[in-house]
This record gives C-alpha cells, structure tokens and sequence, in this order.
C-alpha cells in the first residue's frame, strides 16, 4: 500500500465531503469555482458552528474521552466492518467492492456538524469527534484496508490522500478555534453568528445536492446494487451508532451526536483515494457510489432532523395540554375550595345569630 500522495490536483481538495471530486468530466472553470466556493462557505459554517462551543466542556470530552472513544469505536469498527459485509452480501464486483470498503474506512465528514445542531445534539462532543477521526484517519485507513483486503488479492496498490488529510485538518480546526475564541469573548455575537450560519449550512447542502448531481452527471451508472448499498449504508451507521451509544450508558444528546457522525462519512476524502488509486477506465464503475452515497446521507439527514422536529413539537403540545388542564383543574379546585368555606361561614354566621337569639330570650 503506498503511503505517498501524488501530486495530482486531487489532493487539493478541502474537507467538504459534498464537493464534486477532481477530475470529473465537468468544464473546468465551472468546477473551480464551485469548489473555491465550497471551500468559502465550508470555512464560514464552522466559523459559525464553533460559536457554539464552550471551551470548558471541549476540554472536559478531552479530558474524559468516553464519548470520543466511543465515537471512533464507531467510526472505524463498525463503519468499515458494515462496509464489508454489504460488499461480501451484494457479491459485488472487485472494483466497487474496493469502493464500497473505502467509504467505510474513510473519516467523519463536517456534514455531520450541520446536523448535530439542528437535532440540539451535543456540539462539542461533534466537533471534537470529528476532528479526532480526521486525525485518527492517518493511521486507521491504511490499517483498516489492509486487514480487510488480504483475501481480496488487490492487483493494484490503494493509496491515502495523505495531503487531502491535512488540508481537511486545517479546513476543520482553523475556524472553528476562531468560533470558539468569540463565544468565549462576545457571547451574544455568538448567538446571532449561529443562528446566520444554521441557515447558510442548509443552502450550501441544498446546492452541493443539486450540483453534485448536474456537474457529476457524467460518473452515474444505472446499477441498482450500487444505489441500493449507498442507499443502506448510511442508515445502518446512523442505526448501529446509536445503539452502541446507548449500550455504553450516554446521553440521549450523545446518542444523537454519535448516530450522525457515524453515518456521515467524508465523501471527498474517499473520491480523491480512488482518483489517486485507479485509472479511468476503473474509476467509471467506483465513481457512482460515493455520489450516491453523498446524496443519500443528505437525505437521510434531512429526515433524521425532520423526525427530531416533530417530536420536539409532539412533547410541546404535550406539555402544553398537561399545563392547559393542570390549571383548569386548578381553578376549579380553588373554586370548590372557596364555595365550600362560603357555606361554612353562612352556617357558622346562622349558628351564632340563633345562639344569641336564644341567649336574650
């Protein structure tokens, strides 16, 4: 497995797991400004996603690592051991099983971020988790494709974006350290720079869905194995990460945040392998998946939010019906009350005049 990163414009790419990957039959300014654009909106998301953390609890997960460990067992256990089965079950062909295996081993993507906050997970523990399967990545991917490609007899060689890595490290750490110094500094700035960023995280999705599909036009296949997978896979992440979150006795919060960094995996971290990996002629039948899988986490995503919403607005209504009638019966109680010391008096009043009749008497 080689460990070195060409010097293909590949590497360049930044840590949006949505960007369309190098290389792909698009015209070539159009898919520049695309990503410079990307790469601008990316860095003032987590701008605005690290106004959202407290320094003293990103450092209390630090010191106490339960979550993020848990969130790695995750991210390079199960994740890569899914991706195994999925392609061991499908019968898949050599070249999109290596596909399939690749998405599995690759790190948590910032989508997952986006849709922490608007599920009121714990954003800390995301951002932290996040960032230490970036850099966990380094060593886990080569280690994970290794162990799971020894009965596969690989004729050639997988090499890891070593670069792509970095950049995705710089691209994830830089602004939301600048996020965090002015929650720590201008708090009630904080709040008004999150709520912007909340809404500009849901228009870039919105438009790395639709370019994604209009500029990749040209990696799609029509095979309904591929579709399925990435269709699933995401979902048993989301599944499996919450279930092992809640076997290790975490918060219903943490159970959130883990879900979705489970399922959310860095989409150009994996093309940029495979374009550095394999020729074109290869990269026709592997190309498909990850896009595919991008657009499906988006809209697994999308319902997971959506569920969360209406349940939040179930338990509103909820209360709000509990409180309605907690203070009907209130009033009708204090009501009861009041006419029942009413008559008492009337009776105690009544007594006494009699009493005082019979005593002049």
């Amino acid at each position: 497995m080689r460990v070195n990163c060409s010097s293909s414009s590949a590497c360049t790419a930044n840590s949006s797991e949505g960007e369309l990957p190098v290389g792909l039959e698009v015209h070539g300014n159009l898919e520049l400004v695309f990503t410079v654009v990307s790469a601008v909106m990316m860095g003032l998301l987590m701008f605005s996603l690290g106004c959202s953390v407290e320094f003293r609890k990103l450092w209390a997960h630090i010191r106490r690592p339960w979550g993020i460990a848990v969130g790695l067992l995750c991210q390079f256990g199960l994740m890569p051991l899914t991706a195994y089965l999925l392609a061991i079950s499908f019968s898949l062909k050599p070249a999109q099983a290596i596909a399939v295996l690749v998405m599995g081993c690759c790190p948590g993507g910032t989508i997952s971020n986006i849709f922490t906050f608007w599920v009121e997970g714990d954003m800390d523990l995301s951002i932290t988790m996040t960032t230490c399967s970036t850099v966990a990545a380094l060593g886990m991917m080569p280690l994970c494709l290794y162990l799971y490609t020894l009965s596969w007899n690989l004729e050639q060689n997988l090499t890891i974006p070593y670069q792509n890595i970095g950049i995705t490290l710089v691209c994830l750490t830089i602004p939301v350290a600048f996020g965090i110094y002015v929650n720590y500094r201008w708090p009630k700035q904080s709040k008004i720079i999150l709520q912007i960023g909340a809404i500009v995280g849901g228009v870039l999705l919105l438009v790395v869905a639709v370019a994604g599909v209009v500029l990749a036009k040209g990696s799609w296949n029509s095979d309904i194995t591929l579709l399925t997978i990435s269709f699933i896979f995401p979902l048993i992440g989301h599944v499996t990460g919450f279930l092992l979150a809640l076997l290790t006795h975490q918060s219903w919060q943490r159970c959130r945040t883990i879900s979705l960094e489970t399922g959310a995996q860095n989409i150009q971290m994996c093309v940029t392998m495979l374009q550095l990996s394999f020729t074109a002629k290869q990269l026709v039948q592997m190309l498909s998946f990850p896009l595919a899988y991008g657009l499906f986490q988006l809209l697994d995503g999308f319902l997971i939010v959506a569920a969360y919403k209406m349940y939040k607005r179930r338990l509103k209504n909820e209360h709000r019906k509990k409180d309605t009638g907690c203070a009907e019966g209130c009033h009708k109680k204090k009501s009861t009350s009041l006419k029942e010391t009413g008559a008492f008096l009337e009776r105690l009043i009544l007594r006494t005049g009699v009493s005082q009749v019979v005593a002049r008497g």
